[in-house]
């Protein structure tokens, strides 16, 4: 993510006001920006593609309801970890209502695997690349909540240290050693991997 950008940051701060103004062609526009990346971050943390997409939608429902009460000096990285707080609490919330909730059907879970390219150079090696990636994902989804959430706003959204932290409501040398303990967690699981 570009966070130090004027004119992104320009542009930002005036989508923000024209929201907060009831402009609905506005949240169409924060939608086409912001809706595949808060949409990935959700399915990294849950796990469950399809209910990503119903939680993002209740992230965007939240942020249409509380945009007012978002102040815009902090520029985009400010919006951005408002914006993923927002999207993490709906995702807890998602998991813990999972957790009471716990019948689902087998044909609602995702399927395993992430999707390879049509150019795969041979089935062997598609299959070889999607088994490691089921295997890296389950993974990531093993780790506790607060490291994972840490991973994938560093790994797969690029956020910095203090962006995560506020996200995550804590400081930077928290999510450092959260992040440190992630990756380590990562290498022992991982290492016949990096072979």
């Amino acid at each position: 993510m570009n966070h130090t950008d004027p004119k992104s940051e320009a542009e930002q701060a005036a989508l923000i006001r024209r929201l907060q103004a009831g402009d609905e062609a506005a949240y169409g526009e924060l939608l086409e920006r912001w809706r595949k990346p808060v949409l990935n971050f959700i399915h990294r943390l849950t796990g469950d593609a399809g209910a990503a997409d119903e939680i993002a939608q209740e992230v965007f429902v939240r942020v249409s309801r509380n945009i007012g009460g978002f102040r815009t000096g902090g520029g985009e990285a400010a919006f951005s970890a408002w914006l993923f707080q927002i999207a993490r609490n709906a995702a807890l919330d998602a998991l813990r209502h999972r957790r009471r909730h716990p019948a689902v059907s087998l044909e609602e879970q995702p399927a395993a695997g992430t999707r390879i390219a049509d150019s795969a150079p041979c089935p062997a090696r598609a299959a070889e690349l999607r088994d490691a990636g089921a295997e890296i994902a389950a993974a990531v989804l093993a780790l506790p909540e607060e490291q994972r959430t840490a991973l994938v706003l560093a790994e797969y959204h690029d956020f910095a240290v203090a962006e995560i932290a506020a996200v995550m409501g804590t400081n930077a040398k928290s999510v450092e050693a959260r992040l440190y303990r992630a990756r380590q967690t990562l290498r022992q699981k991982l290492a016949h991997l990096m072979k």
